[in-house]
């Protein structure tokens, strides 16, 4: 008898408008997004609300990012019986919450704890809003499915974060946090309106859920994308003080550049599709190595701002390849624990984002200038390659060793 997944569970049910339910899903992926990188548009601002430094104030980046990867798993393998529809809009809800508590907390260790509470939702939302995503549509366009959810990120670094930038530089940085409360409201509205309720999967269990953390392939992706995704954050972390002090460019260009990371962002997205349909591995590989390529020419280009704003749009049409093809890379190779999988590609893109910034704050700290992250950063993506091509000959030479059993 063949064993029911989760996955079987939630394509029981579909929805007349998929596309609507997608949509839905992707407002929640939007949300995230949009507070997730509005943090390094308003750096400044925020360190001058709660007198720190700048590189200091970049530590509740890493707070946020340590909650994604507290969370992720944690959240993930306790919800495993819970209904789907019922998890998604319970996660969105709670980061909406962890916002609230950012915009009312006053000071360092406040903001920085309350930025920890937002994140710990973060992975598990992305991992449960897959799983609801491929569930709705054919097996052939699972992809495509969870890549519309992951579009929601990209679209907030068009969107949601110049929006909120710009918020929180004329109404003070704690509007642009009450801004995000108000979209994931509405997220979970659209979710609890458009997606079907699928039935909780009593068979499923925290063991069985936790047993991807097994898997070679599991542990080799995750930690590519924790070390190589690093490299962009080490750079990104500090676009603003980039923008003002190395560019010598008003603060109103913050918004701009973070505009032009997001629109390549977007691109990126759908470029994803395609490649992780020519070769999710090799396109990994690409991904990361571009990423190295383009961070060290931004060491050169950054005190010029066109040619600086042309590869920050590259860096976000190749942050998005990468983090879209690591998606469906772990949740391929993750077995039965799919929704594992994909919320721990959240997790390790967001040790990444804290790695990164932590990196790039000790250059900065150490007199080397805002610019100088940009180099931790290709060292990084360069360590991304490394790792992910070790996972993948790992893998060439257990299929060899395993050959001749499964041939005889």
């Amino acid at each position: 008898m063949t064993q029911t997944t989760t996955a079987d569970l939630v394509r029981a049910r579909r929805p007349t408008h998929v596309g609507a339910a997608l949509f839905a899903l992707a407002l929640g992926g939007f949300a995230i997004g949009t507070t997730e990188f509005m943090t390094m548009g308003l750096l400044e601002e925020i360190a001058a609300g709660i007198d720190r430094t700048n590189a200091e104030t970049g530590h509740i980046i890493t707070a946020y990012a340590f909650g994604v990867v507290v969370g992720a798993p944690i959240i993930v393998a306790l919800g495993a019986r819970l209904p789907k529809r019922e998890l998604a809009i319970g996660l969105i809800l709670a980061l909406g919450i962890g916002n609230a508590f950012t915009a009312l907390a006053d000071g360092y260790v406040p903001v920085m704890i309350a930025r920890f509470v937002a994140g710990l939702p973060h992975g598990a939302y992305f991992g449960v809003a897959s799983l609801l995503a491929a569930s709705l549509v054919r097996p052939q366009a699972k992809g495509r499915a969870v890549s519309m959810v992951m579009l929601g990120l990209s679209v907030a670094t068009v969107a949601g974060v110049p929006a909120s930038t710009l918020l929180g530089q004329s109404l003070g940085w704690r509007s642009a946090y009450w801004a995000v409360l108000v979209i994931a409201i509405a997220a979970a509205a659209m979710i609890a309106a458009v997606v079907p309720h699928s039935p909780a999967n009593r068979s499923a269990s925290v063991r069985g859920e936790l047993s991807a953390l097994k898997k070679p392939q599991v542990l080799y992706a995750v930690s590519a994308g924790m070390i190589g995704f690093g490299g962009l954050f080490a750079m990104y972390s500090y676009i603003a003080p980039i923008v003002t002090q190395v560019m010598s460019l008003d603060e109103r260009w913050i918004a701009a550049f973070l505009l032009v990371f997001g629109v390549g962002s977007v691109l990126g997205s759908w470029l994803a599709g395609i490649l992780a349909d020519w070769n999710t591995e090799r396109s990994i590989l690409i991904g990361f190595g571009s990423m190295a390529v383009s961070l060290l020419v931004f060491f050169f280009a950054a005190p010029s701002a066109v040619p600086a704003a042309v590869l920050v749009f590259v860096m976000g049409a190749l942050g998005s390849v990468v983090a879209i093809t690591l998606q469906m890379r772990l949740m391929s190779v993750a077995g039965e624990a799919e929704m594992l999988g994909a919320a721990l590609n959240h997790s390790a893109l967001n040790v990444a984002n804290g790695l990164g910034a932590a990196l790039g704050s000790v250059v900065i700290a150490g007199g080397y200038g805002y610019r100088a992250s940009s180099l931790v950063g290709a060292g990084l993506a360069v360590l991304g390659v490394a790792i992910f091509s070790a996972g993948l000959a790992a893998q060439r030479t257990s299929r060899r060793a395993a050959s001749p059993v499964s041939g005889g």
